[in-house]
């Protein structure tokens, strides 16, 4: 986990300036207004919720980046209200902020990415957006306290920003990739290339790369990290996730079928950085999730295939029974092989073996020789801690985070828009 005061202006992506004002919107009076204009037109390569019902940020932002053909200049987000079941109200007013900030920094309004966060169903009060933007001009800058100013403006039910980053040297030249994210509860993304408290996420990277290559990435570092996490099951109408690349390093990132030394280094550097932050923003949000006292690594093998690991692991997350006994620390885990058995993925229940860490658990589907209760408790008691199960069926794995169930959630939830 990244503290955002922690991160120096050296690491940041070159070509990006960032802001953060009150505009009014949010009732505790914070700022919620957090705007990146890139030096010149980025490349951009996006994901969204694949909610069948979907904020007008969300269907406003799709509608830019085709007609942009992926280009993008400003982002402009806005917390304290998620603009969603707002009807053409609602695009109207996405549209408007979307013009304002174009005439203000000089750009297209499609090359305007818009985004927001908060409670549906209330009218987004465009205006006091607009009358924001000259307090952004005046903020931008380029530097970590820019960013941290970003990050913390998204949040809404979040504890604390949520910051990674990383970089890579090429032939003598230095890529760097920053991200950050929000996020603590209606999180159970289930991002496809072109459509869900929600998640955003905004990752910069000073590479030079195509928007479809770019695109590419995109899709393959989300499914190992952000498709892989949940807190509660709900998908949310506004996730995001957006990649931007200035090119400001002069490095270019091309297809991995370009077989130069350079071009190989390159493409194997960004990949890992990439992924290396997403993955750290992924589980910064489960860490932060709405009361939560555990966070689970669920590790599934022995599947007949990785998307049946991945069902099972979501069948696991998503029992209330298994998500409270983790709030006691209570090793029940006769709720985990409950939820394997209802998963709807074929299995052989004497094949199943789980443990706790080390610990033997259960093997060949019934309670292990070994299995110390005591041990099993107090290592439950964690913070964080991973729990293995093994289907002894084929090579299917995934990897998977998650967190437990606990009073305080309910009451966060409870009186949300109260």
């Amino acid at each position: 986990m990244t503290d955002p005061s922690l991160i120096s202006s050296e690491a940041l992506p070159r070509g990006f300036r960032f802001a953060a004002v009150k505009a009014g919107i949010k009732p505790s009076g914070k700022a919620d207004f957090a705007v990146v204009v890139a030096d010149e037109c980025a490349s951009a390569a996006a994901m969204f919720t694949s909610n069948q019902v979907q904020a007008a940020p969300i269907m406003v932002g799709r509608r830019h980046l085709a007609r942009s053909g992926g280009q993008v200049r400003v982002v402009a987000v806005n917390a304290g209200n998620a603009n969603c079941a707002t009807g053409e109200i609602g695009i109207t007013a996405c549209e408007q902020v979307c013009r304002a900030a174009a005439e203000a920094f000089g750009c297209e309004g499609h090359e305007v990415f818009p985004s927001s966060t908060g409670i549906i169903g209330v009218p987004l009060p465009a205006e006091k957006l607009v009358a924001a933007l000259p307090s952004v001009k005046t903020e931008l800058a380029g530097d970590a306290a820019g960013l941290a100013g970003f990050a913390q403006a998204i949040l809404t039910t979040d504890t604390r920003a949520k910051v990674a980053h990383a970089s890579f040297e090429v032939g003598g030249k230095t890529v760097r990739i920053a991200g950050v994210c929000k996020g603590a509860g209606m999180i159970h993304p289930q991002l496809v290339p072109a459509l869900h408290a929600t998640m955003l996420v905004y990752v910069f990277t000073d590479a030079a790369v195509d928007p479809a290559i770019l695109g590419d990435y995109l899709r393959a570092a989300v499914e190992v990290s952000f498709n892989r996490i949940s807190i509660d099951g709900d998908t949310s109408t506004n996730d995001t996730v957006l990649l931007l690349a200035s090119g400001a390093s002069g490095v270019r990132i091309d297809e991995p079928d370009v077989h130069t030394l350079e071009s190989l280094e390159s493409e194997a550097g960004f990949w890992a950085a990439l992924t290396s932050v997403c993955m750290s923003l992924a589980k910064q949000i489960v860490a932060d999730g709405e009361g939560v006292t555990h966070v689970v690594e669920l590790v599934i093998d022995g599947a007949p295939s990785d998307a049946d690991a991945l069902r099972v692991a979501k069948s696991i997350a998503h029992s209330m029974l298994v998500k409270t006994a983790w709030a006691g620390s209570d090793p029940n885990w006769g709720r985990l092989i409950a939820a394997v058995g209802y998963s709807g993925v074929a299995i052989d229940p004497e094949k199943i073996a789980i443990w706790f860490g080390e610990l033997p658990i259960c093997v060949q589907g019934g309670r292990a020789p070994e299995y110390d209760e005591h041990a099993a408790h107090a290592y439950l008691r964690q913070r964080e801690y991973s729990i293995r199960i093994a289907l002894g069926l084929g090579e299917g794995r995934c990897r998977f985070w998650t967190c437990d169930l606990t009073a305080e959630y309910v009451k966060i939830n409870a009186e949300y828009s109260t």
